[in-house]
Order: C-alpha cells, then sequence, then structure tokens
C-alpha cells in the first residue's frame, strides 16, 4: 500500500510538470505557427530527425527555411525555435541590444571556455567586451602583421619541402598548424612551432577538445550531462580539459612574473617605449569594472580566443585555396595584384599598410566567407515577448539565425551560386547589410574580424607568391561537413607548383 501511494503521488507530480510543460510548449506553437510553417516532427522528440548528421545540416536548415516567410517553427525534445535566414528578423535580433543571450548550444564549449566573451550573457559579456575592446585596436593589429609574417614564411618552408614533388596535398592540415601558431603567439606570446612539431601534448588537446564538442554538438544522449560525463569520451574530456587549462594557466603565471620583474626592472629610458604585447600582457594589465581579471576570467579568454580563432581561420583560407585551384583566372587577379604591391619577386615586406592596398584579395576573401562562412549557425534567446511584424515570438524562444543561408539568398545575392568577387563592388539598393553577415553583426559581432582578415591576407599572399596552386591529380571535390566549423570532410586537395 506504501508503494502504491509513493508511485501514485509521484506519477501525479510528473503528469503536473509534463502537463504545464505540454501547454507552454502548445501555447507556444499557437503563436508562431500561425505565421510560419512547421517543420514535420514526432511526439516529444519533435523535429529531431530533420536535421540528419553533420554532413546534411546546413543544407537541411536551408531547405527547412527554403518557403516565403524564408522561417520555420521547430520544436525539439521539448524546446521550441525558430530557424531563419528572413533578413528582417535578423535585422531586428542583431541590431538589437536586447536580444544578447546566446543559446543553449554553446554550452558543449563550456568546460574549456567557461564564462568568456564567447558564452558569457547579460553584464558579464558588456564587461569583457568592454575590457578586450583595446585589444583589437589597429595599433595593436600591425604589431601582430610581424608574427603573421613569420609563421607565413615557415608555412611556405614546410610547403616546400613537403609538397612540391605531389600531385595531392590536404592544404587544410597545413593551414590548420600555421594558424594555430599564430593564434597561440598573438593570444599568449608563445611559440608552439606546430607546424614542425604536430605531437605537442597542447596541440592535440586542442584538436582533440574541438572533436568532442563536435562530437556532442551532434549527439542526443550525449546532450545529458549525468550520461555523458559517465562515458568513455567524457573521461576523455576531463584528461584533455586537464591538460588544455594546466597548459593555459602556467603561460598565464609565467607572463605574470615576467611582466612584474619588466615593471621592476624598467629604466626611464624605456618609459613609453612601444613594446610587442601579446592579447595576455593586455589582460593582465586591463580592469574589469575597476579591479583586476580573476586568474580565471583571464584563462577563459584567452582559451575562447585559442579556440575561435584558428579554427575559423583555418577553414576560410582552405575554402580559399581551393577555389583558387579551380578559379585560375581569379588566382591570376590575385597575383597580378600582389606583384603589383609586393613586386614580382615578392621581397617588399608585407606591413598593416600594405595590406590594406590589397582591395581585389580583400573581395576576393570576402565572397569565400559569403559562400563559405565557417560559422553557418548562431543564436539568440529572447529573454520577453519580442514584436515582429504584427506578430509575437514568445519569451524564451530560441532563433537559429542561418548565415550560410542568408549569404547564398538570391534575392539579394545575384547569381548567388556563383562566385564573383566583384559583386562586393555592388552598391544598388538591392544590396542591404544583413544579407552578408560571416561575422555576425550587430553588438554581439565577431571581435576579431580585422585580426582574421589581416592574418588571412598575409598567409594566402605568402602561398601565391611563391606557388601556383593547381587542382589536385585526381582533383578532388571539396565536400563540406559541419562542426565546430564549416570545413571540408574530405579535406582540401590540391597540387602547388613553384613559381
Amino acid at each position: 500500500m506504501f508503494f502504491l501511494t509513493v508511485f501514485t503521488a509521484l506519477a501525479t507530480v510528473l503528469a503536473y510538470y509534463v502537463g504545464r510543460w505540454w501547454m507552454k510548449l502548445h501555447n507556444a506553437r499557437n503563436k508562431l505557427a500561425s505565421w510560419m510553417p512547421t517543420a514535420p516532427g514526432h511526439p516529444l522528440i519533435g523535429s529531431v530527425f530533420e536535421f540528419g548528421d553533420n554532413t546534411v545540416f546546413t543544407t537541411n536548415l536551408h531547405r527547412l527555411t527554403d518557403n516565403p516567410c524564408k522561417s520555420c517553427y521547430v520544436e525539439v525534445m521539448g524546446e521550441w525555435m525558430i530557424l531563419t535566414r528572413d533578413h528582417d528578423l535578423l535585422d531586428l535580433v542583431l541590431s538589437s541590444n536586447k536580444i544578447l543571450t546566446k543559446g543553449g548550444d554553446y554550452r558543449t564549449t563550456a568546460p574549456w571556455l567557461g564564462q568568456g566573451l564567447l558564452t558569457s550573457n547579460g553584464l558579464q559579456w558588456k564587461s569583457h567586451r568592454k575590457m578586450i575592446t583595446p585589444a583589437f585596436h589597429f595599433s595593436i593589429l600591425e604589431q601582430f602583421v610581424d608574427i603573421f609574417n613569420s609563421q607565413g614564411d615557415t608555412l611556405v618552408n614546410k610547403l616546400q619541402r613537403d609538397a612540391l614533388e605531389k600531385t595531392s596535398i590536404d592544404i587544410y592540415q597545413y593551414v590548420t598548424a600555421c594558424a594555430l601558431d599564430i593564434i597561440c603567439e598573438t593570444a599568449m606570446g608563445v611559440n608552439l612551432n606546430s607546424q614542425e612539431n604536430h605531437d605537442l601534448e597542447y596541440v592535440q588537446a586542442v584538436k582533440d577538445m574541438c572533436r568532442i564538442i563536435m562530437d556532442r554538438t551532434f549527439s542526443l544522449w550525449k546532450s545529458f550531462d549525468c550520461l555523458y560525463n559517465l562515458s568513455k569520451l567524457g573521461k576523455k574530456q576531463e584528461q584533455v580539459l586537464e591538460i588544455l587549462h594546466n597548459f593555459t594557466n602556467s603561460v598565464i603565471n609565467k607572463r605574470r612574473k615576467e611582466t612584474t620583474e619588466q615593471l621592476k626592472n624598467v629604466k626611464q629610458d624605456d618609459v613609453g617605449r612601444k613594446r610587442k604585447m601579446a592579447f595576455l600582457d593586455l589582460l593582465l594589465s586591463t580592469n574589469i569594472d575597476g579591479r583586476p581579471p580573476t586568474q580565471e576570467e583571464i584563462r577563459c579568454e584567452v582559451d575562447t580566443f585559442m579556440f575561435a580563432g584558428h579554427d575559423t581561420t583555418s577553414s576560410a583560407m582552405s575554402s580559399a585555396f581551393y577555389v583558387l585551384a579551380k578559379k585560375t583566372q581569379i588566382q591570376k587577379m590575385v597575383r597580378d595584384e600582389l606583384q603589383g604591391v609586393f613586386g614580382k619577386d615578392g621581397s617588399t615586406q608585407i606591413t598593416h599598410k600594405s595590406l590594406q592596398e590589397l582591395k581585389y584579395l580583400e573581395l576576393f576573401i570576402k565572397e569565400v566567407l559569403r559562400l563559405y562562412p565557417p560559422a553557418t549557425v548562431i543564436s539568440r534567446v529572447t529573454e520577453e515577448d519580442v514584436q515582429y511584424k504584427n506578430h509575437t515570438i514568445p519569451k524564451n524562444t530560441l532563433i537559429e539565425m542561418l548565415i550560410y543561408s542568408a549569404n547564398r539568398d538570391p534575392d539579394y545575392h545575384e547569381n548567388a551560386e556563383e562566385f564573383k568577387p566583384e559583386r562586393f563592388l555592388d552598391t544598388s539598393g538591392k544590396k542591404r547589410p544583413f544579407a552578408y553577415i560571416p561575422f555576425s553583426a550587430g553588438p554581439r559581432n565577431c571581435i576579431g574580424q580585422k585580426f582574421a582578415m589581416l592574418e588571412m591576407k598575409t598567409i594566402i599572399s605568402k602561398v601565391l607568391m611563391n606557388f601556383e596552386v593547381l587542382p589536385s591529380i585526381p582533383e578532388r571535390e571539396m565536400v563540406m561537413t559541419t562542426e565546430v566549423v564549416l570545413k571540408a570532410k574530405n579535406g582540401v586537395h590540391v597540387q602547388l607548383k613553384p613559381l
């Protein structure tokens, strides 16, 4: 009798909460489904099977929003969301100073990144954004060009040794190592030399953690922490995180000690003299709301830039080399511009100023980012009811904004699937700011976009001044997959011919 009473009580409580959840879901459905299409779904699990695996994820989202609203209402495991590539809705959300909270799809990065700039919300995000913004002043970026140059030279030397007698190389592997060295040196002031030493424990840990994040993102049962933490992959994550956090903390402590010693021993003549600073140095010398940042806050921001600053540029630069191999006329135009700025022998040093002269290269990179944006989806959560075109988007609605689809919208990009750098010279009225958002937009836009553009310009210039990029033999198409970023599932295979 006792057990029957307990079971009945638990069943009643469960039914109560399930009922509340169902009514809440039903009300949200009524508010949204009345004016936008609803994705096919099943009881309880919703539309989870509509997304598919990471090889078709982006194209499936594109398909679901292929309707006059350019949006779709979706339910997944009791959570309701809007998928959208509607430029008016993108404008409303991205330009808002109220809709700033990131969606739960970023939570798989939290064990590594904590509450850094990418994942934090509210006042914490605003304080950290204010703290970090000076690190991307043009005078700081100008100093980083020396690092871009040095690591770019290492990449060229590596390619000259490894690639010239081969008819096919996966250039993504080389570019990724270069980008990792660049972000580590600019963020922490440490040269990992991963281009020459791929077996470094920290380098492998970064790769492992990116794979783990991707694996959790596309797994239903691994989204439950209680199950995941007991799994083999959960134990692996603990080991990887220990390596990552120990390395970053040791660099912070060492840099903090060196900075203190330098201040003690500074000579009068050195006061005011410019010193090359890493991103970490700036964090150690700044304040958050009138106080120094804690060790944890510094580590989270450094780790955030290690995560966000190498995989994204690796993806974009690899896609760029693939396009250059396919589009020989465009490659010639880029190289002609490079030779006009740096000389036919490439003897002129790349500087921050000379990178600004590469106008066509910038158009080319923008077009690469339009068709192959590293971040294909960004999300926000409404913290209150939002009015949109006489409709109400309820509080706590997840809005998934499809960068990939917005960038390919034929209503705003003529011949949208065609690779045409010159389209960015168009100043017609049809052009709209939220039709092209590879770096997001508005208050939470990518803080490192100028850094990324300078890095990509430098590395692409270095390679093209030394090699002609050709299709691989046999030629292999680039098959894109959505992992942490959009990247080639089968690698980016090209052939290099020395100039």
